[in-house]
Parts: structure tokens; C-alpha cells; sequence
């Protein structure tokens, strides 16, 4: 009986925690960041100051909550088994259509913990 017990919690507790749901993303428009696939579009450009104000209640947040939020990823890189990066182009990447880039375009990082979890939201030009 106390198996069956533990069982049904743990069931419990897995389904309730990969239920995730869009976080509040402040007065960023998500429709614009949505469809700015790679930054080819410049429109989530227009919203970098209101990102910078409340990136950090991103912290926290699930690698699920994260793509209801902000849609797929530009591109995911795993760096060992512990972490990995979700990046969000803010200017148009190498992957836009008749882009030749001198540097590297600004980008949105956030990097997910071994719990894919987000333990750090950076807004760089830089490679991780």
C-alpha cells in the first residue's frame, strides 16, 4: 500500500510540473517576437528596453514556460550535460536571407540548468 502510495505522488507531482504554462512578459509584444524568427524583421528589437527591465523574472522559469512564451528558440546549444542555451536573435542573424554580417548580431540568452530551468537571462552580442 505504501508503494502504490509514493507511486501515485510522484505520478502526481511529474504531471503537475510539466504542465507549464506562458509567463507574463510585461508589455513586450509576443506576436512580434513570435513571427521575428532569426531577427530577420527587426520587431523584437523594438522591445530590448522593456526585456532589459524585467528579464530577471525569467529566472526560474521551465524550458517548456520559456518556448510558450517566446515561441521556439533561434537555436539551442548544449554545452555539456548540465546546461544549455535558448537563443533569441535581436538583429538579423546569418540565417536571414541576404544578411552578410560584420559582427555578431545582439541576442537574448538564456541559459537552462541540468533541471531545464532558467538560471540566467543575458542580452550580448558574444558567443557563450
Amino acid at each position: 500500500m505504501k508503494n502504490s502510495v509514493f507511486v501515485f505522488c510522484l505520478f502526481l507531482f511529474t504531471w503537475l510540473s510539466s504542465c507549464s504554462s506562458a509567463v507574463d512578459a510585461g508589455k513586450i509584444n509576443i506576436e512580434n517576437w513570435k513571427s521575428d524568427r532569426y531577427g530577420c524583421k527587426g520587431l523584437r528589437l523594438q522591445d530590448l528596453e522593456e526585456f532589459r527591465k524585467i528579464k530577471n523574472q525569467f529566472l526560474g522559469i521551465d524550458n517548456q514556460a520559456m518556448i510558450k512564451t517566446f515561441g521556439r528558440p533561434d537555436r539551442v546549444e548544449l554545452v555539456d550535460k548540465s546546461q544549455s542555451f535558448f537563443f533569441y536573435f535581436l538583429e538579423p542573424s546569418s540565417d536571414c536571407a541576404g544578411v552578410e554580417q560584420e559582427k555578431e548580431p545582439l541576442r537574448v540568452l538564456f541559459r537552462m540548468n541540468a533541471l531545464s530551468k532558467v538560471s540566467e537571462v543575458t542580452v550580448t552580442d558574444l558567443n557563450p
